[in-house]
């Protein structure tokens, strides 16, 4: 009977849709950080949504199949193309998709065991600058994988070693590690939490 507890989905496209209903209603531009707020409130969000899915995996109650599979669920919602709202609006909605994209590769990094505890995430930092460097996008994005993997698993990241990241991809996929550390630093009654579905 346990598969019951399952049936409410982690996230929802109402609730990706909300936020952006809420993105719209801020009226934001770029200068203005106060409005700014919600990006983060937004990007926070799910990351939760895949942290739940992630202490139910280790917890043995989601196998790999379903917490991968609830993964991908969420990503295809907050991937999704966004009709243009505004041009400072729509950047910033690029900014939080891309650093959501290194989110859900650590998350599913993780669940595939697809990576080597290590405590010299700078190695790994520095491997990935490289590689976006070269154009070797598949690479790097692999290389940051591992290191969100290793947040999930307990590692942390030294604030030196993001300085002087430059600006692009990386940079973006960082900032989505950077909000699965704060998170599970924070209130973690996440761990024990059931899926909703929120507003």
């Amino acid at each position: 009977m346990q598969e019951a507890k399952f049936t409410i989905p982690f996230y929802t496209e109402e609730r990706w849709q909300n936020w952006i209903n809420k993105v719209k209603e801020s009226g934001f531009k770029l200068d203005d950080e106060e409005k700014g707020a919600v990006f983060v409130y937004m990007e926070d969000d799910v990351v939760l949504a895949c942290l739940k899915i992630i202490a139910k995996f280790d917890k043995n109650l989601l196998s790999k199949e379903d917490a991968l599979k609830n993964i991908v669920e969420i990503k295809e919602i907050v991937l999704k193309k966004i009709e243009p709202i505004s041009e400072d609006i729509d950047v910033m909605l690029e900014s939080t998709q891309l650093s959501l994209m290194g989110v859900f590769a650590s998350c599913e990094c993780y669940v595939e065991k697809a990576f080597e505890k290590t405590k010299s995430l700078d190695k790994l930092i520095k491997s990935a600058v490289k590689a976006e460097k070269e154009d070797h996008m598949g690479a790097a994005l692999g290389n940051i994988a591992e290191i969100g993997a290793n947040i999930l698993a307990g590692g942390k990241i030294k604030e030196k070693d993001l300085d002087d990241i430059p600006e692009g991809l990386v940079a973006e996929w960082l900032d989505g590690i950077d909000s699965i550390s704060a998170a599970m630093v924070g209130d973690n009654s996440y761990r024990d939490d059931e899926p909703d579905e929120g507003d």
